[in-house]
Protein backbone atom coordinates (compact mmCIF):
# COMPACT_ATOMS: atom_id res chain seq x y z
CA UNK A 1 0.00 0.00 0.00
CA UNK A 2 2.74 2.60 0.75
CA UNK A 3 4.14 2.11 -2.75
CA UNK A 4 0.72 2.57 -4.36
CA UNK A 5 0.18 5.80 -2.43
CA UNK A 6 3.62 7.04 -3.43
CA UNK A 7 3.03 6.26 -7.12
CA UNK A 8 -0.37 7.96 -7.05
CA UNK A 9 1.16 11.01 -5.39
CA UNK A 10 3.88 11.35 -8.02
CA UNK A 11 1.26 11.04 -10.78
CA UNK A 12 -0.80 13.76 -9.08
CA UNK A 13 2.28 15.98 -8.93
CA UNK A 14 2.83 15.58 -12.68
CA UNK A 15 -0.88 16.28 -13.33
CA UNK A 16 -0.93 19.47 -11.27
CA UNK A 17 2.19 20.86 -12.92
CA UNK A 18 1.72 19.68 -16.51
CA UNK A 19 -2.07 19.81 -16.97
CA UNK A 20 -3.33 22.27 -14.35
CA UNK A 21 -0.23 24.49 -14.84
CA UNK A 22 0.04 25.00 -11.09
CA UNK A 23 3.24 26.59 -9.80
CA UNK A 24 5.74 23.83 -9.00
CA UNK A 25 6.29 25.02 -5.42
CA UNK A 26 2.56 25.02 -4.64
CA UNK A 27 2.10 21.64 -6.31
CA UNK A 28 4.91 20.14 -4.22
CA UNK A 29 3.39 21.44 -0.99
CA UNK A 30 -0.07 20.10 -1.85
CA UNK A 31 1.18 16.67 -2.89
CA UNK A 32 3.47 16.45 0.14
CA UNK A 33 0.50 17.02 2.44
CA UNK A 34 -1.71 14.51 0.62
CA UNK A 35 0.95 11.78 0.54
CA UNK A 36 1.90 12.33 4.18
CA UNK A 37 -1.72 12.08 5.32
CA UNK A 38 -2.40 9.02 3.13
CA UNK A 39 0.76 7.31 4.39
CA UNK A 40 -0.50 7.60 7.95
CA UNK A 41 1.30 10.62 9.35
CA UNK A 42 -0.91 12.10 12.09
CA UNK A 43 -2.20 15.57 11.32
CA UNK A 44 -0.34 16.86 14.36
CA UNK A 45 2.94 15.64 12.83
CA UNK A 46 2.26 16.37 9.15
CA UNK A 47 2.74 20.14 9.16
CA UNK A 48 5.86 19.98 11.39
CA UNK A 49 7.28 17.36 9.00
CA UNK A 50 6.65 19.60 6.00
CA UNK A 51 8.14 22.59 7.81
CA UNK A 52 11.16 20.53 8.78
CA UNK A 53 11.71 19.43 5.18
CA UNK A 54 11.37 22.95 3.84
CA UNK A 55 13.50 24.46 6.59
CA UNK A 56 16.27 21.87 6.54
CA UNK A 57 16.59 22.02 2.77
CA UNK A 58 16.57 25.80 2.58
CA UNK A 59 18.68 26.05 5.72
CA UNK A 60 21.49 24.12 4.10
CA UNK A 61 21.06 25.54 0.60
CA UNK A 62 19.97 29.17 0.98
CA UNK A 63 23.46 30.59 1.44
CA UNK A 64 24.89 28.13 -1.05
CA UNK A 65 22.39 28.93 -3.80
CA UNK A 66 22.09 32.67 -3.21
CA UNK A 67 25.80 33.31 -2.71
CA UNK A 68 26.57 31.03 -5.67
CA UNK A 69 24.10 32.98 -7.78
CA UNK A 70 25.67 36.26 -6.64
CA UNK A 71 29.14 35.08 -7.62
CA UNK A 72 27.83 33.82 -10.94
CA UNK A 73 26.03 37.09 -11.69
CA UNK A 74 29.11 39.14 -10.75
CA UNK A 75 31.19 36.92 -13.03
CA UNK A 76 28.72 37.32 -15.89
CA UNK A 77 28.27 41.10 -15.55
CA UNK A 78 32.01 41.78 -15.23
CA UNK A 79 32.83 39.75 -18.32
CA UNK A 80 34.52 36.96 -16.39
CA UNK A 81 32.21 34.33 -17.83
CA UNK A 82 32.71 35.82 -21.29
CA UNK A 83 36.49 35.68 -20.82
CA UNK A 84 36.41 32.00 -19.80
CA UNK A 85 34.05 31.19 -22.66
CA UNK A 86 36.25 33.00 -25.19
CA UNK A 87 39.37 31.21 -23.91
CA UNK A 88 37.71 27.79 -24.08
CA UNK A 89 36.36 28.51 -27.56
CA UNK A 90 39.78 29.65 -28.80
CA UNK A 91 41.46 26.59 -27.28
CA UNK A 92 38.90 23.97 -28.28
CA UNK A 93 37.12 23.39 -31.54
CA UNK A 94 33.37 24.08 -31.39
CA UNK A 95 32.69 20.34 -31.46
CA UNK A 96 34.99 19.85 -28.47
CA UNK A 97 33.49 22.51 -26.20
CA UNK A 98 31.18 20.03 -24.52
CA UNK A 99 34.25 18.00 -23.57
CA UNK A 100 35.90 21.06 -22.06
CA UNK A 101 32.76 21.84 -20.05
CA UNK A 102 32.61 18.22 -18.87
CA UNK A 103 36.22 18.38 -17.69
CA UNK A 104 35.51 21.65 -15.88
CA UNK A 105 32.51 20.13 -14.13
CA UNK A 106 34.53 17.07 -13.12
CA UNK A 107 37.31 19.15 -11.56
CA UNK A 108 34.94 21.52 -9.77
CA UNK A 109 32.69 18.69 -8.58
CA UNK A 110 35.37 16.73 -6.73
CA UNK A 111 35.35 19.12 -3.78
CA UNK A 112 31.94 20.81 -4.07
CA UNK A 113 28.42 19.69 -3.31
CA UNK A 114 26.42 19.25 -6.49
CA UNK A 115 24.24 22.29 -5.82
CA UNK A 116 27.24 24.56 -5.20
CA UNK A 117 29.05 23.48 -8.34
CA UNK A 118 25.85 23.81 -10.35
CA UNK A 119 25.08 27.40 -9.40
CA UNK A 120 28.72 28.42 -9.79
CA UNK A 121 29.03 26.97 -13.29
CA UNK A 122 25.57 27.72 -14.69
CA UNK A 123 26.44 31.32 -15.76
CA UNK A 124 29.48 29.90 -17.55
CA UNK A 125 27.27 27.36 -19.32
CA UNK A 126 24.88 30.10 -20.45
CA UNK A 127 27.74 32.25 -21.71
CA UNK A 128 29.46 29.42 -23.58
CA UNK A 129 26.20 28.38 -25.23
CA UNK A 130 25.46 31.95 -26.32
CA UNK A 131 28.96 32.88 -27.45
CA UNK A 132 29.66 29.60 -29.27
CA UNK A 133 26.19 29.44 -30.79
CA UNK A 134 25.57 25.91 -29.51
CA UNK A 135 22.39 24.49 -27.96
CA UNK A 136 22.12 25.21 -24.24
CA UNK A 137 22.01 21.55 -23.24
CA UNK A 138 25.12 20.76 -25.28
CA UNK A 139 27.05 22.57 -22.58
CA UNK A 140 24.60 22.00 -19.72
CA UNK A 141 24.29 18.21 -19.76
CA UNK A 142 28.05 17.48 -19.76
CA UNK A 143 28.51 19.92 -16.89
CA UNK A 144 25.68 18.51 -14.77
CA UNK A 145 26.65 14.89 -15.51
CA UNK A 146 30.24 15.45 -14.42
CA UNK A 147 29.13 17.16 -11.22
CA UNK A 148 26.75 14.31 -10.40
CA UNK A 149 29.36 11.61 -11.04
CA UNK A 150 31.76 13.15 -8.54
CA UNK A 151 28.91 13.72 -6.09
CA UNK A 152 28.05 10.04 -5.97
CA UNK A 153 31.30 8.19 -6.60
CA UNK A 154 34.40 10.06 -5.52
CA UNK A 155 35.91 10.89 -2.13
CA UNK A 156 36.76 13.43 -0.77
CA UNK A 157 33.25 14.45 -1.74
CA UNK A 158 31.21 14.37 1.52
CA UNK A 159 28.73 11.70 0.38
CA UNK A 160 31.17 8.95 -0.64
CA UNK A 161 33.43 9.88 2.28
CA UNK A 162 30.57 9.36 4.75
CA UNK A 163 29.70 5.99 3.21
CA UNK A 164 33.38 5.01 3.39
CA UNK A 165 33.23 5.56 7.15
CA UNK A 166 30.16 3.31 7.44
CA UNK A 167 31.80 0.44 5.55
CA UNK A 168 35.27 1.04 6.99
CA UNK A 169 36.64 1.48 3.47
CA UNK A 170 40.07 2.87 2.63
CA UNK A 171 39.57 6.38 1.20
CA UNK A 172 42.55 6.16 -1.16
CA UNK A 173 41.51 2.81 -2.61
CA UNK A 174 37.92 4.01 -2.94
CA UNK A 175 39.13 7.08 -4.81
CA UNK A 176 41.21 4.90 -7.14
CA UNK A 177 38.34 2.53 -7.97
CA UNK A 178 35.92 5.45 -8.16
CA UNK A 179 38.08 7.38 -10.60
CA UNK A 180 38.41 4.34 -12.89
CA UNK A 181 34.62 4.13 -13.01
CA UNK A 182 33.86 7.87 -12.90
CA UNK A 183 35.83 8.98 -15.97
CA UNK A 184 34.05 6.79 -18.57
CA UNK A 185 30.76 7.34 -16.75
CA UNK A 186 31.06 11.14 -17.01
CA UNK A 187 31.93 10.82 -20.70
CA UNK A 188 29.00 8.57 -21.59
CA UNK A 189 26.40 10.30 -19.38
CA UNK A 190 27.53 13.74 -20.57
CA UNK A 191 28.91 14.45 -24.06
CA UNK A 192 27.99 11.07 -25.54
CA UNK A 193 24.45 11.01 -24.16
CA UNK A 194 23.80 14.56 -25.36
CA UNK A 195 24.31 13.41 -28.95
CA UNK A 196 21.28 11.11 -28.58
CA UNK A 197 18.90 13.88 -27.50
CA UNK A 198 16.58 15.16 -30.20
CA UNK A 199 14.07 17.96 -30.20
CA UNK A 200 14.87 19.60 -26.86
CA UNK A 201 16.29 23.10 -27.38
CA UNK A 202 15.46 25.39 -24.45
CA UNK A 203 16.36 29.06 -24.62
CA UNK A 204 18.60 30.68 -22.04
CA UNK A 205 16.26 31.88 -19.24
CA UNK A 206 15.65 35.61 -19.27
CA UNK A 207 17.93 37.53 -16.97
CA UNK A 208 20.40 34.68 -16.63
CA UNK A 209 22.71 35.85 -19.40
CA UNK A 210 23.92 39.33 -20.22
CA UNK A 211 23.91 39.69 -24.01
CA UNK A 212 26.20 42.70 -23.83
CA UNK A 213 29.59 41.91 -25.34
CA UNK A 214 32.50 43.55 -23.53
CA UNK A 215 35.73 44.67 -25.08
CA UNK A 216 38.91 42.78 -24.22
CA UNK A 217 40.23 45.48 -21.91
CA UNK A 218 36.91 45.65 -20.04
CA UNK A 219 37.05 42.01 -18.93
CA UNK A 220 39.09 40.43 -16.12
CA UNK A 221 41.88 38.09 -17.21
CA UNK A 222 41.34 34.38 -17.67
CA UNK A 223 43.56 33.61 -14.67
CA UNK A 224 41.62 35.96 -12.38
CA UNK A 225 38.27 34.61 -13.61
CA UNK A 226 39.26 30.97 -13.14
CA UNK A 227 40.85 31.64 -9.76
CA UNK A 228 37.76 33.44 -8.45
CA UNK A 229 35.33 30.73 -9.46
CA UNK A 230 37.62 27.98 -8.10
CA UNK A 231 38.18 29.57 -4.67
CA UNK A 232 35.43 27.43 -3.05
CA UNK A 233 36.94 24.36 -4.72
CA UNK A 234 40.35 25.14 -3.21
CA UNK A 235 38.88 25.81 0.24
CA UNK A 236 36.75 22.67 0.35
CA UNK A 237 39.49 20.49 -1.08
CA UNK A 238 41.84 21.86 1.57
CA UNK A 239 39.33 20.97 4.29
CA UNK A 240 38.96 17.43 2.95
CA UNK A 241 42.72 16.97 2.79
CA UNK A 242 43.15 18.35 6.31
CA UNK A 243 40.60 15.91 7.71
CA UNK A 244 42.46 13.01 6.14
CA UNK A 245 46.06 14.04 6.80
CA UNK A 246 46.16 16.14 9.99
CA UNK A 247 45.63 15.35 13.67
CA UNK A 248 42.39 16.48 15.31
CA UNK A 249 44.11 19.02 17.57
CA UNK A 250 46.12 20.72 14.81
CA UNK A 251 45.45 24.50 14.58
CA UNK A 252 46.05 24.39 10.82
CA UNK A 253 43.49 21.60 10.48
CA UNK A 254 40.97 23.63 12.46
CA UNK A 255 41.41 26.68 10.22
CA UNK A 256 41.25 24.68 6.99
CA UNK A 257 38.16 22.75 8.07
CA UNK A 258 36.47 25.99 9.16
CA UNK A 259 37.21 27.73 5.85
CA UNK A 260 36.16 24.61 3.93
CA UNK A 261 32.60 24.58 5.27
CA UNK A 262 30.27 25.33 2.30
CA UNK A 263 28.73 28.45 3.84
CA UNK A 264 32.11 29.89 4.87
CA UNK A 265 33.76 28.96 1.57
CA UNK A 266 31.01 30.69 -0.39
CA UNK A 267 31.18 33.75 1.88
CA UNK A 268 34.94 34.06 1.32
CA UNK A 269 34.44 33.49 -2.41
CA UNK A 270 31.76 36.16 -2.62
CA UNK A 271 34.04 38.68 -0.92
CA UNK A 272 36.80 37.89 -3.40
CA UNK A 273 34.37 38.05 -6.34
CA UNK A 274 33.13 41.47 -5.22
CA UNK A 275 36.73 42.67 -5.52
CA UNK A 276 37.93 40.83 -8.64
CA UNK A 277 34.68 41.17 -10.59
CA UNK A 278 33.63 44.50 -9.10
CA UNK A 279 35.97 46.89 -7.34
CA UNK A 280 39.02 45.85 -9.40
CA UNK A 281 36.94 46.41 -12.56
CA UNK A 282 36.27 50.02 -11.42
CA UNK A 283 32.65 49.31 -10.56
CA UNK A 284 31.05 51.31 -7.75
CA UNK A 285 29.64 49.58 -4.68
CA UNK A 286 26.17 50.67 -5.79
CA UNK A 287 26.64 48.86 -9.12
CA UNK A 288 27.93 45.76 -7.33
CA UNK A 289 24.91 45.75 -5.01
CA UNK A 290 22.55 46.13 -7.98
CA UNK A 291 24.10 43.02 -9.51
CA UNK A 292 23.71 41.12 -6.25
CA UNK A 293 20.08 42.23 -5.92
CA UNK A 294 19.30 41.09 -9.45
CA UNK A 295 20.88 37.68 -8.80
CA UNK A 296 18.67 37.08 -5.75
CA UNK A 297 15.51 38.02 -7.67
CA UNK A 298 16.42 35.52 -10.38
CA UNK A 299 17.07 32.64 -8.00
CA UNK A 300 14.23 33.25 -5.50
CA UNK A 301 11.56 31.02 -7.10
CA UNK A 302 14.12 28.33 -7.89
CA UNK A 303 15.06 28.33 -4.21
CA UNK A 304 11.43 27.87 -3.15
CA UNK A 305 10.90 25.02 -5.61
CA UNK A 306 14.02 23.24 -4.40
CA UNK A 307 12.71 23.69 -0.85
CA UNK A 308 9.40 22.17 -1.95
CA UNK A 309 11.29 19.10 -3.13
CA UNK A 310 12.82 18.92 0.35
CA UNK A 311 9.34 19.02 1.87
CA UNK A 312 8.23 15.97 -0.09
CA UNK A 313 11.46 14.20 0.81
CA UNK A 314 10.97 14.76 4.54
CA UNK A 315 7.34 13.62 4.50
CA UNK A 316 8.35 10.35 2.85
CA UNK A 317 11.12 9.83 5.41
CA UNK A 318 8.94 10.62 8.43
CA UNK A 319 6.08 8.45 7.18
CA UNK A 320 8.43 5.46 7.01
CA UNK A 321 8.19 4.90 3.25
CA UNK A 322 11.96 4.99 2.77
CA UNK A 323 12.61 2.43 5.51
CA UNK A 324 9.76 0.23 4.24
CA UNK A 325 11.22 0.04 0.75
CA UNK A 326 14.74 -0.48 2.07
CA UNK A 327 13.63 -3.46 4.14
CA UNK A 328 11.92 -5.04 1.13
CA UNK A 329 15.09 -4.69 -0.94
CA UNK A 330 17.27 -5.99 1.89
CA UNK A 331 15.25 -9.22 2.07
CA UNK A 332 16.14 -10.07 -1.54
CA UNK A 333 18.69 -12.86 -2.03
CA UNK A 334 21.30 -11.05 -4.16
CA UNK A 335 25.03 -10.28 -4.06
CA UNK A 336 26.25 -7.70 -1.57
CA UNK A 337 27.23 -5.16 -4.26
CA UNK A 338 23.92 -5.49 -6.09
CA UNK A 339 22.05 -5.33 -2.79
CA UNK A 340 23.78 -2.10 -1.77
CA UNK A 341 22.97 -0.56 -5.15
CA UNK A 342 19.38 -1.79 -5.11
CA UNK A 343 18.63 -0.58 -1.57
CA UNK A 344 20.10 2.85 -2.33
CA UNK A 345 18.17 3.08 -5.60
CA UNK A 346 14.78 2.25 -4.13
CA UNK A 347 15.28 4.59 -1.17
CA UNK A 348 16.34 7.29 -3.64
CA UNK A 349 13.03 6.80 -5.47
CA UNK A 350 11.16 6.90 -2.18
CA UNK A 351 12.72 9.93 -0.48
CA UNK A 352 14.50 11.80 -3.28
CA UNK A 353 17.66 12.74 -1.43
CA UNK A 354 20.76 10.93 -2.74
CA UNK A 355 22.57 11.62 0.54
CA UNK A 356 19.77 10.11 2.64
CA UNK A 357 19.57 7.15 0.25
CA UNK A 358 23.31 6.51 0.41
CA UNK A 359 23.63 6.75 4.19
CA UNK A 360 20.49 4.70 4.86
CA UNK A 361 21.47 2.03 2.35
CA UNK A 362 24.97 1.90 3.81
CA UNK A 363 23.58 1.16 7.25
CA UNK A 364 21.23 -1.52 5.90
CA UNK A 365 23.86 -3.21 3.71
CA UNK A 366 26.72 -3.12 6.25
CA UNK A 367 25.92 -6.50 7.87
CA UNK A 368 25.75 -8.12 4.43
CA UNK A 369 29.11 -6.57 3.51
CA UNK A 370 30.71 -8.00 6.66
CA UNK A 371 29.18 -11.47 6.32
CA UNK A 372 29.87 -11.80 2.60
CA UNK A 373 33.44 -10.47 2.68
CA UNK A 374 32.70 -8.02 -0.13
CA UNK A 375 35.19 -5.23 -0.82
CA UNK A 376 34.22 -2.26 1.40
CA UNK A 377 35.59 0.13 -1.24
CA UNK A 378 33.40 -1.35 -3.97
CA UNK A 379 30.44 -1.33 -1.59
CA UNK A 380 30.93 2.42 -1.20
CA UNK A 381 30.84 2.97 -4.95
CA UNK A 382 27.87 0.64 -5.49
CA UNK A 383 25.92 2.42 -2.76
CA UNK A 384 26.82 5.85 -4.13
CA UNK A 385 25.82 4.81 -7.64
CA UNK A 386 22.46 3.51 -6.43
CA UNK A 387 21.79 6.74 -4.58
CA UNK A 388 21.86 8.65 -7.89
CA UNK A 389 19.26 6.50 -9.64
CA UNK A 390 16.72 8.38 -11.80
CA UNK A 391 16.35 11.60 -9.71
CA UNK A 392 12.58 11.55 -9.05
CA UNK A 393 10.50 14.74 -8.61
CA UNK A 394 10.99 14.54 -4.83
CA UNK A 395 14.69 15.22 -5.40
CA UNK A 396 15.54 18.94 -5.10
CA UNK A 397 18.15 18.41 -7.83
CA UNK A 398 15.34 17.56 -10.28
CA UNK A 399 13.87 21.02 -9.86
CA UNK A 400 17.26 22.72 -9.89
CA UNK A 401 17.98 21.30 -13.37
CA UNK A 402 14.44 21.85 -14.63
CA UNK A 403 14.12 25.47 -13.59
CA UNK A 404 17.59 26.72 -14.51
CA UNK A 405 17.34 25.19 -17.98
CA UNK A 406 13.69 26.14 -18.45
CA UNK A 407 12.50 22.60 -19.22
CA UNK A 408 9.08 21.00 -18.98
CA UNK A 409 8.52 18.02 -16.70
CA UNK A 410 8.66 15.65 -19.67
CA UNK A 411 11.87 17.20 -20.98
CA UNK A 412 13.46 16.98 -17.53
CA UNK A 413 12.68 13.26 -17.37
CA UNK A 414 14.13 12.75 -20.87
CA UNK A 415 17.32 14.61 -20.02
CA UNK A 416 18.23 14.90 -16.34
CA UNK A 417 16.52 11.72 -15.13
CA UNK A 418 18.09 9.81 -18.02
CA UNK A 419 21.54 11.21 -17.16
CA UNK A 420 21.19 10.13 -13.53
CA UNK A 421 20.00 6.66 -14.54
CA UNK A 422 22.98 6.20 -16.88
CA UNK A 423 25.39 7.27 -14.13
CA UNK A 424 23.76 4.92 -11.64
CA UNK A 425 23.78 1.90 -13.94
CA UNK A 426 27.33 2.49 -15.13
CA UNK A 427 28.48 2.83 -11.53
CA UNK A 428 26.94 -0.57 -10.76
CA UNK A 429 28.41 -2.19 -13.87
CA UNK A 430 31.82 -0.73 -13.09
CA UNK A 431 31.85 -2.11 -9.54
CA UNK A 432 30.76 -5.55 -10.73
CA UNK A 433 33.50 -5.58 -13.40
CA UNK A 434 36.25 -4.56 -10.96
CA UNK A 435 34.95 -7.12 -8.47
CA UNK A 436 35.05 -9.85 -11.12
CA UNK A 437 38.60 -8.94 -12.14
CA UNK A 438 40.20 -8.38 -8.72
CA UNK A 439 38.20 -10.50 -6.26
Amino acid sequence: MPLIILAAGILLLFFLIVKVKLNSFLALLIVSGIIGFAEGLPVSELIPSMEKGLGSTLGSLTIVLTFGAMIGKLMADSGGAQRIAMTLMSTFDRRQIKWAVSLTGFIVGIALFYEIGFVLLIPLVFTIAAEAGIPLLEAGIPMAAALSVTHGLLPPHPGPTAISVIFGADIGTTLLYGTIIAIPTAIIAGPVFYDTIKGIHPDIPKGMYDTKTLKDEEMPSFAVSIFTILVPVFLMAGAAAAKLAMADGSPVRYVLVFLGQPDIALTVSLAIAMYTFGIERKRSMEEIMDTIKDSVLQVAMILLIVGGGGTLKQVLIDSGVGSYIGEIAASANVSALLLAWLVAAVIRLACGSSTVAALTAGSIALPVCISSGASPELMVIATGAGSLFFSPPNDPGFWLFKEFFGLTMKQTVRTWCAVETIISLMGLIGTLMINAILF
